[in-house]
């Protein structure tokens, strides 16, 4: 089950309390107090993981908890500290306070939480594999009785609680790293492409959404370097609105540098080409308006079923500044050409990228 978005209750631990104790030995009969410290408690740590590709693991253990600590001893002894938990996490996982108490008003809403829209920023965003955040630390042990001890008070008897650790609600949310991202309406052909330039398998099926969540291909470039190409479920008009599936996943685009509008040239499902790639467009401006400026390419799919080659036309003249680049993934026709071209955008080839911005 693929999870990208997941409510986690965090609790580290608690701090071990102090030591009421004196020292008591052969030929020592009144000796001084001599009460450990308790230990500390563990802290919650998140480390992103390129291994981990979702939040299944946070689905299934939405309330995650780390070690307290131990109690102080006799002898001076302080008690162990409690062990961390640390908590693997996809690289690209955003972390957000949910805790009311704080802010106010809950922060989990329906749809994705927007940078000119919500009235916090997230506590982290998980880049790099092994990058690691304290997501709650662990409270300090108590004082043992040592530290009470004074001319006046010989003998003391107080000890001090260990504090509890911090604890919250948390909102995680998976934002995919790739370096480019198939955007398109459902059947258009994304996934069949997604086959032909990468290693990628996803289930290529003629109904739409057959693609349920975003599935990431590397592609081979020269020089031994690899570029993720990401594919999100078919988009529909509405989709910024929650309607369809991509609403949900729209958020894994936003780290691409460059976008790849897949559009049916053909007309097969009944809709015209130029219509949809003006309101894919209009769809992922009103989702996040930084998403218009990114570099993007056109991929004029189905280019071997009747009535291509009209439409392939019309939507150059309609996009004429705009690079646009005639496929067929069923039989591989402009595969070349749309590998080349990603390979020279992601190598920053000047004339290449100029000519798709």
């Amino acid at each position: 089950m693929f999870v990208d978005r997941v409510k986690v209750f965090a609790q580290a631990g608690k701090g071990g309390r102090g030591c009421v104790s004196f020292r008591r030995e052969k030929f020592v009969p009144k000796g001084g107090p001599d009460g450990g410290d308790g230990g500390r408690g563990g802290d919650v740590i998140l480390r992103a993981d390129r291994h981990v590709d979702n939040l299944a693991n946070l689905f299934y253990e939405p309330i995650v908890k780390a070690k307290s600590g131990g109690h102080g001893m006799g002898k001076k002894m302080a008690g162990r500290a409690g062990a961390e938990k640390i908590v693997k996490v996809s690289v690209g996982t955003v972390v957000w306070s949910a805790d009311e108490s704080k802010h106010g008003t809950s922060n989990l809403q329906s749809s994705t939480p927007k940078s000119d829209q919500s009235a916090i920023d997230p506590l982290v965003d998980l880049v790099r594999d092994r990058q690691e955040f304290v997501l709650c630390r662990g409270g300090a042990g108590g004082k043992g009785n040592v530290h009470f001890k004074s001319s006046r008070n010989r003998a003391p008897r107080q000890y001090t609680e260990g504090e509890e650790g911090e604890q919250g609600h948390f909102l995680f949310e998976l934002r995919t790293i790739a370096d480019a991202g198939l955007v398109g309406y459902p059947n258009a052909g994304k996934s069949t492409l997604l086959r032909k330039i990468s290693a990628a398998r996803p289930k290529v099926a003629a109904y739409p959404f057959t693609t349920l969540h975003p599935i990431v291909g590397v592609m081979e470039l020269p020089g031994y370097r690899r570029a993720a190409i990401a594919d999100i479920p078919g988009l529909i008009e509405g989709a910024h609105r929650g309607l369809g599936l991509g609403h949900e996943f729209l958020r894994h685009i936003t780290r691409c540098r460059i976008l790849i509008f897949v559009v049916d040239v053909a007309g097969s499902e009944g809709r015209n080409p130029i219509e949809d790639l003006q309101n894919l467009r209009r769809e992922i401006g009103l989702h996040d308006p930084a998403l218009s400026s990114r570099p993007w390419l056109v991929v004029a799919n189905k280019m071997d079923l009747p009535g291509a080659e009209t439409n392939l036309r019309a939507l150059r003249e309609r996009f004429s500044k705009i690079k646009i680049i005639p496929t067929s993934a069923a039989n591989g026709q402009g595969i070349a050409e749309l590998k080349d071209t990603l390979a020279a955008i992601m190598t920053n080839d000047k004339d290449v990228v100029s000519e798709v911005i």
